[in-house]
């Protein structure tokens, strides 16, 4: 069996049975132990929760009997409100398997009930989506943090312009691209494979974009700053997902911007400045931009501004004139005093590994106080940890992270595009 788990409706079988239709293993049987048998005879297996820091004692049954038979007579009787509570709880990337294994499956994972109690359980945990497109074909891979898996998603259903990934969030992934004729953008929900194409921006050029889903509220917001190419005098533009509609704001006062890169948290937009030093910070509550003038490190290469939770704005860069004398490090801005405060440094064995070449480009982005670390030609990927201060290498990433473009992806089967 291939090593990533293929998502789609149709999968489950070739999960389940080979192509000579001989049964094999589920991919759950693996984590949620096997049959029920006598409580006494019960083993105790520690297994991965969804969420990614805890870890939960359960217990399972052992099998004594291979002949052993599950009566269809009496699973068939469970509850649906039992049913749903289950299936809730099951790893996202796994449920489109389950659907095809019953019509009454298929019906339930499509319930609002079911979404509701799904809504309700801890999230499955960060993963990391990559996308690219192979002979015109849109082709994506997500990487389960959790379960340190990597699984295939159809995305088939993209039209052809959607080419530039603008980022994730709250479960949804928004994607631009020129389908001929003007700028698009739209934005989808890769589990139910459903989106939405945005209408078009007041001043429709290629902007800088980021996408802000709003869970409490249940809405999703773009955002679009400046020009790509150096035009400073147009407005800052919100699409509000309520309102199917784009609002104007003010100009971004004339910057002269480090990087493309951005940042959002606690409701504020944030990018870096040369001139004047610093930071411009955009509140969407007032749809106002002011500069933040926190200066850089000294012998800053290259940085990147990651959003981290509460509040939290980290700066990562390489720091050194040398390619013997670099080193990779990252801070915390201080908001109080308007400073940048080192927090950690790249361990030196993790840096030679990650870029050989002084000069090799790199990527990084965060997600809840989540930081990785992409090269772009040798297609490593690094993840760090703030609160627990640990690096690790992300296992199997060399076909995928390698001239792809990545981003962290919450997978959520009860957020809506609407």
């Amino acid at each position: 069996m291939d090593e990533m788990g293929e998502l789609g409706f149709q999968s489950a079988r070739s999960c389940i049975f080979g192509d000579d239709d001989s049964p094999k293993h589920l991919i759950l049987s693996n984590r949620t132990g096997s049959r029920n048998t006598s409580p006494s005879r019960q083993k105790v297996i520690k297994t991965k929760p969804r969420g990614f820091d805890e870890e939960t004692v359960a217990t399972f049954a052992k099998v004594l009997h291979a002949d052993i038979q599950m009566e269809d007579s009496i699973w068939s009787l469970l509850p649906d409100d039992l049913l749903i509570e289950v299936l809730a709880r099951v790893p996202p990337f796994l449920i489109f398997r389950l659907r095809s294994v019953c019509r009454r499956w298929n019906m339930i994972l499509q319930d609002r009930s079911f979404l509701a109690s799904h809504s309700q359980v801890p999230s499955h945990g960060p993963c990391l989506l990559t996308f690219w497109k192979n002979s015109q074909i849109h082709q994506c891979s997500v990487f389960s943090l959790p379960l340190k898996t990597w699984y295939k998603i159809p995305f088939g259903f993209l039209p052809d312009w959607a080419f530039w990934l603008v980022g994730s969030s709250g479960g949804l992934v928004c994607f631009s691209g020129y389908d001929g004729l003007s700028f698009r953008m739209l934005v989808c929900n890769p589990l139910t494979q459903t989106w939405r194409v945005l209408p078009s921006m007041h001043h429709n050029q290629q902007r800088q974009l980021i996408l802000v889903a709003d869970k409490t509220d249940r809405l999703f917001k773009v955002i679009a700053t400046s020009d790509i190419y150096g035009n400073k005098t147009l407005p800052t533009e919100v699409y509000d997902s309520k309102l199917n509609s784009w609002s104007v704001h003010q100009v971004m006062p004339a910057v002269n911007l480090c990087s493309s890169k951005m940042a959002f948290c606690d409701s504020r937009l944030y990018l870096e400045t040369l001139s004047p030093l610093g930071l411009m910070m955009y509140r969407v509550d007032t749809g106002q931009w002011e500069h933040i003038p926190a200066k850089f490190p000294r012998s800053l290469l290259d940085g990147y501004l990651v959003a981290g939770a509460q509040k939290r704005l980290f700066l990562v860069g390489r720091i050194g004139l040398y390619s013997t004398l670099q080193s990779m490090r990252i801070w915390e801005l201080d908001h109080a005093k308007t400073v940048w405060v080192e927090i950690s440094r790249m361990p030196p064995k993790y840096f030679r590994a990650l870029l050989r070449l002084s000069a090799e480009r790199f990527d990084c982005f965060g997600q809840d106080n989540l930081i990785c670390f992409t090269s772009w030609n040798q297609g490593k990927g690094l993840l760090y940890d703030v609160d627990k201060k640990t690096w690790s290498w992300i296992a199997g990433c060399a076909i995928q992270l390698c001239n792809s473009q990545v981003c962290f992806y919450e997978p959520r089967f009860d957020t809506s595009i609407y």
